[in-house]
């Protein structure tokens, strides 16, 4: 059943006016500190809604706890023990059963890692059925439920391990330069790893990246400051170079090899030359005969499926091919029906929203299965009793995320959860149970279980409390408002001040991430609020935080609109959203700051220097200062290269905006950032050097891009107190 679209009314587009947002706390009995609200605090934990830990053991769902493992029934929540740590004793040694799996529906065995060893244990007769050593596998590791073997790459060489524990060593040239077994593109198009077992388990494909013709960028080690040097040891920093291909220049290679186990060869894809091109969403067919993988040109604007005998390595077909003037951007393998394997399931935005599309093992398309203005967020698998799709869209509004069934045959959409909030749905094996985890703006957690059926039901198997009840807790809003093109609708949040009083006029912090590939305000609890935005509110500041065009789930006009210049749409954006905050009498208009990280870091410079009369402080983590400097698969989707967009990339540099900064700018960066490298916080500041200007810098030594564990604590208290002392 089509569910109609629920009215932004009830959640965001009028939820100011209409009042219907988080009620503050009147009598704040507690404060919250950031070892509470910061996820390196050391109380984060206990500040958090409660959950429950589970995973699929095929159809059934089991609870994990540190001691012990129980199989739940969906349909009334109920527990049944099946084994705990004691069972296990002789078998494996391992002190929680959080991290165990269930690899096979129909055998009672549980899979464990115990960082030196995978033991496959059979919880029921208390024997050991499989035994393998991964205390080598320090770079990737991928394990087949079926045939039991093992892959891994260790000291840069790639290994294969069967079920009876014979290791073969697959690789001898590994290295920094020559990359086996891992992700590759710097995991960009949806690629998370570089192993890929075929169904059976008797095949290997995995990724080959030469990276020798990349050019390093020189990041250094820095030792602790109690170190002490063993005899012979040198105190000196360590040269740790990255590999890191920048926009417009050499990029490196990829091919992709195939191993047998049987005949222990392996041969590699006959793809052609792999200068300038990406290879992604790597997928086997049902009957591990067949590789399929999307083929992108470095121009980002044509798209091509192409299948490949695994055998040999010849290219079979080209099966599809998508095109666009701005770039195509597969993120997604597809996915074969379990019930028909001649027929797959494909992603596509071509029609502007990312949606569901049936085709043929010869490339026909056969229908689009499911379309509208909203987009399919995940897949999650099949149901084939009902010859249905589960997957998750924010169908029901732009802001939520809510998990539904199509049947394919038909086009028939049935709404699975109950209609609200954002959802993180896990499917069981055979599709035919959910484990719904989800929070609304009101409810800090809950969980149902769903029996997914022509008739789906839930059972609510967990309400957690509230674990803020009895501290100062500000008010949390969420509205809209037009872009700077007067049409499109922009979602904010807000979070007011603790004791909020209308009468007064607030210091107000903008926070902003804006880049693509994230959003910030959805309708999960308080609106998707950062901890940190409660912690200002209760030190007397009032933040806002707008999605602005180029951010996700609003589809691909929406996302293309910054296409060449980054940054000058979101600004504008921004600064419409700005409008609307100078509009209300409690917003003190001299007294606005701007913060943000990464993307979020290049908006926050780029506010304070485009308009400096707006933003009186900001602090910029990890900023981009210039997108030459960029890595290539991401900065040339969105830019194309320094050489075919040379305007483009002069308007969005910041380096020329260096004499407009005008009010209080601290800069952030990890010493070890290999995403948005430190060179860009350093130009930054000697183009500043250069003009007179004077921003305040911070380094943490041996980070990366984001500070780590207790660090960040650190972190959130330097951000807090610049806007203390130069806001306030």
């Amino acid at each position: 059943m089509k569910m109609k679209t629920k009215s932004l009314i009830a959640y965001a587009g009028m939820a100011l006016l209409l009042g219907l947002a988080t009620p503050a706390t009147t009598m704040a009995q507690k404060t919250f500190t950031l070892e509470d609200l910061n996820f390196g605090g050391k109380n984060f934990r206990k500040m958090r809604p409660e959950t429950r830990y589970t995973t699929w053991w095929g159809d059934q769902l089991v609870r994990l706890e540190k001691d012990y493992c129980a199989v739940v029934n969906p349909k009334n929540g109920k527990e049944t023990r099946l084994f705990g740590l004691d069972d296990l004793k002789g078998c494996v040694e391992v002190k929680s059963l959080y991290g165990v799996s269930f690899p096979y529906a129909n055998r009672s065995v549980v899979e464990v890692h115990t960082g030196k060893e995978l033991v496959l244990v059979n919880f029921k007769t208390k024997r050991v059925e499989q035994r393998t050593d991964i205390s080598k596998a320090e770079q990737a590791m991928e394990m087949n439920k079926v045939s039991g073997a093992v892959a891994y790459v260790s000291n840069n060489q790639l290994f294969v391990a069967d079920k009876a524990g014979n290791t073969k060593q697959l690789t001898t040239d590994g290295s920094r330069e020559i990359v086996y077994g891992q992700a590759v593109h710097r995991d960009e198009f949806g690629i998370k790893g570089g192993l890929y077992w075929s169904p059976s388990g008797e095949r290997l494909a995995f990724y080959r990246m030469d990276q020798s013709m990349v050019t390093d960028f020189p990041l250094f080690h820095i030792q602790e400051v109690d170190w002490q040097p063993k005899e012979g040891e040198s105190r000196i920093g360590t040269y740790e170079p990255t590999k890191y291909p920048m926009a417009g220049e050499t990029s490196h290679k990829v091919t992709v090899g195939v191993y047998d186990l049987k005949t222990g060869k392996t041969i590699y894809l006959d793809a052609g030359d792999p200068t300038d091109r990406y290879f992604t969403n790597i997928q086997w067919s049902p009957d591990n005969q067949t590789i399929y993988m999307f083929e992108l040109n470095r121009d980002q604007n044509d798209c091509r499926l192409v299948s490949y005998d695994a055998a040999s390595g010849k290219k079979i077909a080209e099966l599809y091919r998508e095109t666009h003037a701005k770039y195509v951007e597969p993120s997604n393998p597809i996915m074969f029906l379990p019930w028909n394997s001649n027929q797959f399931v494909l992603q596509s935005q071509k029609d502007g929203y990312n949606h569901l599309y049936l085709f043929d093992k010869s490339g026909k398309e056969l229908k689009q299965i499911t379309s509208g203005k909203w987009v399919v967020m995940n897949f999650l698998g099949f149901n084939a009793k009902q010859k249905s799709i589960i997957y998750v869209s924010n169908e029901c509004n732009p802001i939520q995320r809510n998990t539904w069934a199509v049947n394919i045959e038909n086009g028939k959409r049935t709404l699975l959860d109950n209609g609200k909030g954002y959802h993180w749905p896990t499917l069981s094996e055979n599709g035919n149970f959910i484990f719904d985890g989800y929070s609304e703006p009101n409810v800090p957690k809950k969980i149902d279980l769903i029996s997914v059926s022509a008739k789906p039901s839930r059972y609510n198997w967990l309400t957690a409390k509230n674990p803020w009840e009895g501290y100062g807790v500000p008010e949390f809003s969420c509205g809209s408002v037009k872009a700077d093109d007067g049409e499109t609708d922009l979602y904010w949040r807000m979070v007011k001040p603790v004791n909020f009083d209308p009468t007064k006029k607030y210091p107000t912090v903008v926070y902003v991430y804006g880049g693509p590939h994230a959003h910030n305000v959805d309708a999960s609890w308080n609106y998707g609020s950062r901890p940190w935005e409660t912690y200002m509110a209760q030190k007397g500041y009032l933040l806002f935080i707008l999605d602005n065009r180029g951010s996700e789930n609003r589809g691909r006009e929406f996302e293309q609109a910054t296409f060449r210049q980054l940054g000058q749409v979101e600004m504008r954006d921004q600064m419409a959203g700005v409008k609307y905050l100078k509009s209300l009498p409690y917003v003190d208009q001299d007294r606005m700051g701007v913060h943000g990280w990464s993307f979020g870091g290049f908006m926050t410079i780029s506010l304070m220097t485009n308009y400096p009369e707006t933003f009186k402080v900001g602090v910029a983590g990890g900023p981009v200062i210039d997108w030459k400097w960029y890595e290539a698969m991401y900065g040339e989707r969105y830019m194309d290269t320094p050489q075919t967009n040379p305007e483009g990339y002069a308007k969005t540099s910041l380096l020329a905006k260096a004499k407009d900064l005008k009010g209080k700018l601290q800069i952030i960066t990890g010493l070890n950032d290999p995403v948005v490298l430190p060179q860009h916080c350093y130009s930054f500041l000697k183009a500043c050097i250069g003009v007179g200007t004077q921003p305040d810098f911070f380094v943490y030594p041996g980070e990366p891009h984001n500070m780590r564990g207790h660090q960040s604590v650190h972190l959130h208290e330097r951000i807090t107190q610049y806007f203390e002392d130069y806001l306030k």
